[in-house]
This record gives C-alpha cells, structure tokens and sequence, in this order.
C-alpha cells in the first residue's frame, strides 16, 4: 500500500510539475506552502451495475465536480462508465486504458491557475451487470491552504476572459462545504 501511495503522490507532483510549465511557471510553483505537507485521500469505490430486472442505471455520480487539486482514477479496464463534459457541453465516455490513470482536474487547480484549466465535471453510468470498482487517489493542498490564483498566472494569462477568478478560499473549509452540499443533496433524492 505504501508504494502505491509513494507512486500515485510522485505522479501527481509530476503531472503539477508539467501543469505549471504548460502555463508558463516554474515547476514548483503548485509547491512550497501550498503542498508542502499535501492532503490525500484513497478510496476504492463500487458502482452497481443495471438492474437486470428493470433495466435502471445506478447513478452513483450525478455532474459532480471534484473539489481539490487533481484525481488520479484506476479503474476496471473492462467497463466504460465514466464520462466528462467537455467544453462544448457534450458528455463523452472515457474509455479504458490498461495500466493507466485518468487525471480529473478540481477546483483548487481551477482557482490556483486564474481559471486557465477547468474543474472537469463529470458523471459514472455503468451499463454493466456488474460492479465497477475504481481506485481514487485525491491529491489535495494543505487542508489549512488558502487558494487564490498564483500572481504568475495572473501575469502570464490576463488576456483569457475564462480566466478571471477572483475566488479565493481556504481548501479545508471548501471541501467541508462541498461534502455537506454533496450529502444533503443525496439524501433528498432517496
């Protein structure tokens, strides 16, 4: 469990590393203070498959955003289930790659990088009879961090009209508001 850990926190410090680049900065910038000490969350989770009986979806996922910094996503190689909406609003299926991960962009990368990269919305219908089961790794900032968008990408994207983001927050208490939203909205649809 240990190495897999080390594997998913080096890639997704690797994947920043090459986000950061992308944009114009350093390397480190998504580093020091704000992912010194980074939070993490792992969760295997199961989706049901159709019910057989009569043929209904289990949405387990309904148009969520991830909320932190960047998801890496191991998933079943045999089942199509995952989709992202993609910038012309169309929601298109993620198909599988064996041994690879899917990177989700949340929130925090969305507010760090003056809106240049997009929280990917994204959704999990599984038409399969049977389970499918990912493994979710949540590369997060510190849960203390307050996000604001990095002056370097304020100085290097000031033109781009999507990236106009005056949101700042502290993460920790973003996600405690995401979840309760999350959960309350679950509990009304049962």
């Amino acid at each position: 469990m240990d190495e897999y850990i080390k594997l998913c926190i080096d890639l997704s410090r690797n994947i920043l590393r090459g986000i950061s680049l992308a944009l114009g900065g350093s390397p480190y910038e998504f580093e020091g203070k704000l992912v010194g000490d980074p939070f993490w969350i792992m969760r295997i989770i199961g989706y049901p498959g159709v019910n057989q009986e009569s043929k209904t979806h289990n949405f387990l996922v309904k148009n969520g955003n991830f909320v932190g910094l960047l998801s890496l996503i191991n998933q079943d190689d045999d089942k199509t289930a995952l989709q992202v909406k993609n910038l012309a609003g169309s929601w298109i299926s993620v198909t599988p790659v064996p041994e690879s991960f899917i990177c989700n962009i949340g929130d925090m990368l969305k507010i760090l990088s003056n809106g240049v990269y997009e929280s990917t919305l994204h959704r999990v219908i599984n038409d399969s009879p049977r389970y499918r089961v990912c493994v979710g790794f949540f590369y997060e900032i510190n849960f203390d961090a307050m996000a604001e968008p990095l002056d370097i990408f304020i100085e290097k994207h000031p033109e781009n009209k999507r990236s106009q983001v005056s949101k700042r927050v502290v993460y920790g208490e973003h996600l405690v508001k995401k979840l309760q939203a999350t959960f309350a909205n679950s509990m009304e649809n049962l």
